[in-house]
């Protein structure tokens, strides 16, 4: 892995720090003028999350189920989530000449329209998240777990992410008013935490091949420190990170959703959304009792012929790579039944 330098990226960073001073005036007039026009917490409509470890198919979930009756993250929220209501939407037009042509981690396209994750606006409003572990790793693992789980957070820290994350929806359901869509897959740590703030949600969970999502993981990890890392990694395992937090994540969303059923909550695998899409749609309509399916039907089709020629990136795994999933993972391998594959051969 490259050595990303000594310390922080200074320049990096006085970047940052520039456009944040910036947009400051309009930053502060939308702090005191949100809470007089957004919806209040008990007003929003029950939110759909779904949920999966990342690279278990839960952006290609969110692109076909955001062409219903959803609201949904748009980038410009992403981007500035504390600025999305006024200055957000003034700049609207320069920020989408400013998107890159395609995710990091993967060759899906980014449009203006593209629905996105909230944890990179989160990460913006709240020292509690996932990616501050990618921006800062000289303590990784640490804020990793932190971001994930909360590890060392307190009462008073978890009550203002909880603030900040009800802040950002709230906004969202005012720029769109309608029920929220939320894909993010930080929250396959915390589904029960989600269900207390929201007790009439609903539940999607997307699950995929373990020896795949680890292979694909890899490249996730690699793609987003070598753009996001504001410290040196070289230090960092990620074949250790992916299979400690694979094992800590599924075992909790496990243990937090034991019971959980229809219509509250539906659970498919990302092998049958591949191959009958429609159809897998269909039914997470039909389990969670949602309305739209036949008037959203055309646009899902649509959605799925555009994408036909999509070309996945191609990994192959040794033996030693089957091994650590084999070993590490093998609860989840055996309950959703996937096979060991043949390792490839030099």
């Amino acid at each position: 892995m490259r050595e990303a330098g000594p310390g922080i990226d200074k320049a990096r960073a006085a970047a940052i720090w520039a456009s944040v001073l910036g947009r400051l005036p309009m930053t502060l007039f939308e702090r005191w003028r949100a809470e007089a026009v957004i919806p209040s917490l008990a007003d929003l409509p029950p939110p759909v999350f779904i949920l999966g470890h990342w690279r278990s198919g839960t952006t290609h979930l969110y692109n076909i189920m955001s062409l219903g009756d959803f609201a949904y993250v748009p980038p410009v929220a992403v981007g500035m989530p504390w600025d999305m209501l006024y200055l957000g939407r003034a700049l609207n037009p320069l920020l989408e000449r400013a998107l890159p042509e395609s995710r990091y981690i993967d060759s899906i396209p980014v449009t203006p329209t593209s629905p996105q994750e909230d944890e990179i606006a989160i990460a913006n409003m709240s020292p509690l998240s996932f990616y501050h572990g990618l921006y800062f790793p000289r303590h990784f693992d640490a804020l990793i777990d932190r971001g994930l789980f909360f590890d060392g957070a307190s009462a008073e820290e978890i009550r203002q992410w909880e603030s900040m994350f009800t802040l950002f929806l709230r906004k969202l359901a005012f720029l769109q008013p309608r029920p929220l869509l939320i894909k993010n897959p930080v929250y396959t740590a915390r589904p029960a935490h989600l269900k207390r703030l929201f007790p009439a949600a609903r539940f999607i969970h997307i699950h995929r091949d373990p020896f795949d999502v680890f292979l694909s993981m890899r490249n996730f990890y690699r793609q987003l420190l070598k753009v996001m890392a504001l410290q040196p990694y070289d230090h960092v395992d990620i074949d250790s990170t992916i299979l400690r937090v694979y094992q800590r994540m599924m075992s909790r969303f496990e243990d937090e959703t034991r019971g959980w059923t229809s219509p509250d909550f539906v659970e498919v695998a990302y092998a049958d959304l591949d191959s009958d899409p429609m159809g897998t749609v269909a039914h997470i309509y039909r389990a969670l009792d949602l309305p739209g399916f036949a008037t959203a039907a055309p646009r899902f089709a649509a959605y799925l012929q555009s994408v036909e020629s999509y070309s996945r990136n191609s990994f192959k795994g040794d033996g030693e790579a089957v091994r650590k999933v084999s070993e590490a993972l093998k609860p989840w391998i055996d309950k959703w039944g996937y096979r060991t594959p043949v390792p490839m051969t030099a």
